[in-house]
């Protein structure tokens, strides 16, 4: 979810013969004390320059123009500081609810959620406690889902995989991770019903981040459709559930919607069906996007570095050797993965697909000699340290023993985020990646078809042809 979009080029092109008439405003930060930076094009900001150079490019260029502690900008309309650096993200990581509180675009908002929250805060939208969000995703209560996730791993390389010999692998985890989540979420398994959901899915995620303007044929347009599309489907699943379990007609608690819909606050008030469905598409966007992207790069880099593939080849077949043919992974299988897990986090490093998160100043407040007004947006990213040589030596190349022992110094690596904010999502989002990695080490090596496919960027990192793999199957 916090990431930006490239849809935003349509955008600065409509105002753009009315722009030129103006001047490029750049704000002199010596007469505010506002962070070193610049608006941009009136009403446009620097949309174009963003969307034209790739977040990474933009990052860099500010941080050696202006400053390597926090710059100014104007992004998705908004005056932005964005804090760089290990420095900057322990700032806002820890200050939390202190100095800033967490905040979404208004295009996400509207594309995402019921149209009477769209004007609430994030605290107000999200009736659900963290401290619960956290309770249901760690690691003692996901261990119960690795069996599942095993299970499904394995069907859908039998129907999707096994039957190809090359198949493009970005298409196919956006298949299997929103199959996953529906599973495990809500216990939707009906493909019709997966399929028909997904559809509508994708023309939010396609559009929440991009020009908002709500006029037929614009991705945003579309995203709100969709997003009104999603919201009845899960209306309809949520009703029949309270239903079922009003009239004790399932097992309390058998996934992540039952036990939203018994969650009591702290009065013994449940959620609202619309507070509840919030909190799903939430989960849904989280694990969608991120997840099936994070796996996409864990094998694009696989079948890149052959000595990196046959280390966790080795590792993975120790792991199967010790299993019978029908045995499904268990929690003491996934804690013997250790050069798999730094290999994925080493492909999350060098490729993340979360771009970072927004922050709105609830006060005043100072960073490293400058003044940051109430009202102002905030976002870190990680562009300021995740390929910073100052962090990590040698950043382009592929490294796996990056994250032996004690790992990265803190707040360097963060594509789930830092301090009391880091996204409860993390060991899901372990799981998953490790799971699936099993599955498709143990019974393929993999070839990039085309070995130097460019990697666009949308919501996240793409790849512009799907990343097509030539699929070996092992000799048993």
């Amino acid at each position: 979810m916090d990431a930006f979009s490239p849809y935003l080029l349509p955008l600065a092109l409509l105002p753009l013969s009315i722009s030129l008439l103006l001047f490029l405003r750049k704000r002199d930060s010596s007469k505010s004390n506002h962070p070193p930076g610049t608006s941009g094009w009136p009403m446009i900001g620097e949309n174009i320059v963003f969307v034209m150079s790739g977040p990474q490019k933009f990052v860099n260029d500010r941080m050696k123009k202006y400053s390597p502690d926090v710059f100014q900008t104007s992004l998705l309309g908004e005056k932005m500081a964005v804090f760089c650096g290990a420095t900057g993200n322990k700032f806002l990581f820890t200050n939390e609810n202190k100095l800033l509180t967490s905040w979404w675009p208004q295009s996400m908002k509207k594309a995402l959620l019921f149209p009477s929250f769209v004007e609430s805060s994030l605290k107000e939208v999200s009736a659900l406690k963290r401290s619960f969000l956290h309770d249901i995703l760690k690691p003692e209560a996901l261990k119960q889902y690795i069996p599942l996730m095993d299970s499904m791993a394995r069907d859908h390389l039998e129907a999707e995989w096994l039957p190809n010999d090359e198949v493009k692998v970005f298409p196919l985890m956006k298949k299997y991770t929103f199959d996953l989540a529906c599973k495990l979420f809500m216990s939707v398994d009906d493909p019709e019903h997966v399929n028909r959901l997904a559809k509508h899915f994708t023309l939010v995620t396609s559009g929440m981040f991009s020009v908002p303007i709500d006029l037929p044929g614009t991705a945003y347009n579309g995203a709100i459709k969709g997003g009104k599309l999603v919201r009845d489907q899960l209306m309809k699943i949520i009703i029949a559930r309270k239903k079922e379990l009003m009239e004790n007609k399932e097992t309390a608690g058998r996934d992540l919607l039952s036990r939203m819909i018994l969650f009591t606050d702290e009065n013994g008030e449940f959620m609202s069906e619309m507070e509840i469905s919030n909190n799903i598409i939430g989960l849904l966007v989280a694990s969608y996007e991120t997840t099936s992207t994070a796996i996409t790069f864990v094998l694009k880099y696989l079948a890149e570095l052959p000595h990196i593939y046959n280390e966790v080849l080795k590792e993975q077949m120790a792991i199967a050797k010790l299993k019978g043919p029908n045995d499904l992974l268990s929690w003491e299988d996934i804690q013997k993965m250790k050069y798999s897990w730094n290999v994925a986090c080493e492909a999350l490093r060098l490729t993340p697909p979360g771009q970072g998160a927004f922050r709105e100043a609830i006060t005043d407040f100072t960073y490293a000699g400058f003044t940051i007004p109430k009202g102002w947006k905030t976002f870190w990213t990680v562009h300021t340290t995740h390929k910073n040589p100052k962090y990590f030596a040698d950043p382009e190349k592929f490294d796996p023993s990056r994250f032996e022992g004690s790992g990265p110094a803190p707040y360097t690596f963060v594509p789930f985020g830092g301090g009391p904010r880091m996204c409860p999502g993390k060991e899901y989002a372990r799981l998953e990646i490790l799971v699936f990695m099993y599955n498709v080490v143990t019974k393929f090596k993999l070839q990039k078809s085309i070995p130097d496919e460019k990697i666009v960027f949308h919501q996240s990192p793409t790849p512009m042809n799907g990343l097509p793999v030539r699929l070996q199957l092992h000799e048993k």
